[in-house]
Formats: structure tokens, C-alpha cells, sequence
């Protein structure tokens, strides 16, 4: 069913929306889930979860982008779902990420002058600047925290290139944000 249509079931209140929204990308938020939180019920509860946000928030909301409206909510509750279980002892590979991505994006919380929304901006109009192949391997890694083996077999390259190719990303991207006038 086209994402419109699907909008147009939420906005009427429909129920079929939620069923139709798991059918077209039930599969794809519960794989963004588990690859953050390595746990089948907590991926279901955080897509069910998802689903549940839609529906309070579509009406008034009406994304244009239906399935990274979908994503951003997923993600967000997958990422308190580990936050919670995990409270002191982090996912390593979550740690990893983060601490790669330190090194390129100033810390929010000492630096409030670049608003969250105006960061996001900016990151988008970094990545157009990257070769789609560079694209889809830096968002697998950053947005949906795939491991570098897995980059490496959907793409059909080498791990090393994976790390090369990341490494090289994130030097771009300290140099675009320093061009932008954000200090890292």
C-alpha cells in the first residue's frame, strides 16, 4: 500500500493504518531495532512502540518521508530500550559508535549554540556532498548501527574498505563542519 494511503487510513483513525504500516515496513523497523538492541522481544516491543507513537502523533503530523518518520521513532525507542536495560553497562558497539562520532560532532551539551535541528541540517547537506556508496555505509553504520562484517556482506567489499571508507567520511566530515563554522 502507497505511504499515502496509509497516512490518509491514520488521519481517518483507522486501525487498518497500524496493520498496513507493520505489513510495508514492519520488517525493515524491527531490523533497525534488533541491530541496536541484540534482543528479538525488545526489537518487537520498541516497533510496537512505534507504531503506537504514530498513531498519537499522525494526525496532526503528516510526514512527508513516511518510513524515516517511522525509522527516527524506532531508533529513538530501541536506543532507550538499551539505555534503560543496559543503564551503567553500555553495548560496546553502541560506546564504539558514539565515541567515533565524538570525534567529528561537538558535544551538544557544552555547545548550545548549534540547535539539534540546525546539526541535522547540515549532516544532510554533508552526506549529499558523498558518493551514494559512501552514503548508504555511513548511514549504515551511524543511523542503523550495523556492524562493520555486516556493511562489509551487504555491500560486498572488504571490512578493511568499510573502515577506510568511514575513516575517510569522518575526517570530511570534521573538515564540512569546520567550513560550516561548528568547532569540533
Amino acid at each position: 500500500m502507497e505511504d499515502s494511503n496509509i497516512i490518509a487510513l491514520f488521519f481517518t483513525r483507522n486501525e487498518d493504518a497500524i496493520k498496513h504500516t507493520d505489513e510495508t515496513y514492519g520488517r525493515r523497523l524491527y531490523h533497525l531495532a534488533e541491530s541496536i538492541v541484540k534482543n528479538g522481544q525488545d526489537a518487537e516491543e520498541s516497533v510496537s512502540d512505534t507504531y503506537m507513537k504514530a498513531w498519537d502523533t499522525i494526525p496532526p503530523q503528516r510526514p512527508q518521508h513516511f518510513f524515516a518518520y517511522l525509522a527516527k521513532i524506532c531508533r529513538n525507542f530501541a536506543l532507550k530500550k538499551l539505555d534503560w536495560k543496559k543503564a551503567a553497562k553500555r553495548n560496546v558497539e553502541v560506546i564504539s559508535l558514539t565515541e567515533e562520532m565524538e570525534l567529528c560532532i561537538p558535544d551538544q551539551s557544552r555547545d548550545r549554540e548549534i540547535e539539534a535541528r540546525e546539526l541535522g541540517m547540515i549532516l544532510d547537506r554533508f552526506l549529499r556532498t558523498l558518493t551514494p556508496e559512501n552514503q548508504m555505509v555511513f548511514l549504515r553504520r551511524y543511523w542503523y548501527a550495523d556492524t562493520i562484517a555486516e556493511i562489509a556482506a551487504r555491500y560486498g567489499i572488504s571490512e578493511s574498505a568499510v573502515l577506510m571508507r568511514l575513516n575517510r567520511t569522518r575526517t570530511k566530515l570534521g573538515t564540512y563542519l569546520k567550513k560550516e563554522g561548528i568547532n569540533v
